[in-house]
């Protein structure tokens, strides 16, 4: 469940960096949020498909792919684990920017970040996290509802995400971020 955890005061990278309970935590804004329990079956093999798709589609190019968990850290204008206080770890991320890459994490926007909704993460996928990657720049967030076998598809312009594509699982979704990545659904449901 994804729940908010209640603390008035304000968490940062470095204190989530010494958190050795074994739980997944997300932190936005210096507020913490607990991420277990682990995803559905559906979710992971909706996660492995297009990770897998992502992977054979950009190997000739110079972008990675990561799956959850997998830290992204957003700092407003530092880069001291201290003063971060925004870090998630989205069911993919692809990163074409190679230099914000480091041993821990991505520090910065990643390029495209695929969230794959769950009941309990839905409200803070589709909110919290869609301020939070238009914030920081990402250049294109992909909303997955396994259920519904739709994706919504929000592309940043002029520092906004514009009105979201909503793709059913009958289309094929072409990425204007990473270039040549078209993603045909009935491969993905």
């Amino acid at each position: 469940m994804s729940l908010a955890l209640k603390d008035d005061r304000k968490f940062s990278y470095a204190d989530y960096l010494s958190w050795k309970d074994g739980k997944r935590w997300e932190i936005i804004e210096g507020e913490v949020y607990d991420v277990s329990p682990a995803p559905s079956r559906e979710h992971q093999k909706i996660s492995i498909r297009l990770s897998s798709f992502f992977e054979q589609c950009l190997k000739e190019k110079s972008c990675e792919v990561y799956a959850a968990p997998f830290d992204v850290r957003f700092g407003e204008t530092s880069e001291r684990d201290e003063e971060i206080e925004t870090v998630v770890q989205p069911d993919i991320s692809i990163i074409c920017e190679l230099q914000k890459l480091d041993d821990r994490g991505c520090l910065g926007s990643p390029d495209l970040i695929v969230e794959i909704i769950s009941p309990s993460t839905a409200a803070k996928d589709m909110r919290e996290k869609l301020f939070l990657y238009e914030k920081y720049g990402v250049k294109e967030y992909w909303v997955v509802y396994p259920v519904e076998m739709i994706v919504m598809v929000f592309t940043l312009e002029n520092e906004i995400y514009r009105k979201a594509k909503v793709f059913s699982k009958e289309e094929t979704i072409e990425s204007l971020v990473v270039c040549d990545l078209k993603v045909n659904l009935k491969n993905i449901f």
